[in-house]
């Protein structure tokens, strides 16, 4: 319920555009998306940076729409011969592309005649969709099967994905990461260890990091939400029975 704390979402971000594959321009979405969502307790799970190629979005499309995950997908869907986005999620899911009422209203009430014949075209979206608001300029992007279009420019899409966030996923119970530095052993003697405890605590995750250099060791702890502390002092028993050195990391990193 937007607004109440919750079980923490998977978020998925796809960002299009040659442009930044090219290296033209420099993608700002990726860490200030992880930022938004992390802030409201949830987590952006994956991340995609696909070129103007209808074929390949289409395809793309058409999978991350048959999972459950709510994706942001930021590019593409303006009106000139190379934005294909809005063309290839209708595609995606099977639905026509048709001029939505509200935003044609929209383009006529910002641009009176000069919205035709050009920019009237932002506003043929994939039939049944719903329109997202653009605080920035009001033309609108558009959301379809859990996935929310919007401008690649990041004035108007950042301010856009708050307001999906905070009308539609509300805030989540924050997990945490807790972990050891483990020294002195190659990652691969943990194998073991890691299978027989992340079948023991299914519901967190375990990760293994390892460090380089003048400090090597392994991060090696669970993120989650519960059971964390009797699932660190299982993993402690096991260092410890096992012969394995390590240190206690004090700080305890919080968000999704």
């Amino acid at each position: 319920m937007p607004g109440s704390a919750q079980d923490p979402i998977a978020f998925g971000l796809i960002v299009i555009g040659d442009e930044v594959l090219k290296g033209t321009r420099v993608d700002a979405h990726l860490e200030t998306f992880k930022r938004m969502i992390g802030q409201r307790g949830h987590e952006l799970a994956w991340y995609w940076l696909l070129p103007d190629d209808p074929e390949v979005l289409t395809a793309h499309l058409r999978f991350s729409m048959s999972r459950p995950d709510p994706v942001f997908v930021c590019g593409g869907i303006g009106a000139t011969p190379d934005d294909h986005t809005r063309a290839c999620a209708a595609a995606a899911a099977d639905l026509a592309l048709l001029a939505h009422p509200q935003a044609v209203a929209l383009l006529e009430a910002k641009f009176g005649a000069a919205a035709y014949p050009n920019r009237i075209l932002m506003a043929e979206l994939p039939a049944g969709c719903d329109l997202i608001p653009n605080p920035i300029n009001q033309i609108p992007g558009f959301a379809l099967r859990g996935h929310w279009f919007l401008p690649g420019f990041p004035s108007m899409a950042w301010p856009m994905a708050e307001w999906v966030l905070d009308r539609f996923y509300g805030t989540a119970h924050a997990s945490e990461e807790r972990a050891v530095a483990v020294l002195g052993v190659p990652e691969s003697r943990l194998i073991p260890l890691m299978k027989d405890l992340g079948a023991r605590f299914p519901e967190l995750k375990l990760f293994s990091l390892p460090h380089m250099g003048d400090d090597p060791h392994i991060r090696l702890g669970f993120r989650g939400r519960e059971r964390l502390d009797e699932a660190m002092s299982a993993l402690r028993e096991r260092l410890s029975a096992e012969g394995m050195r390590f240190q206690e990391i004090s700080e305890s990193v919080g968000g999704a």
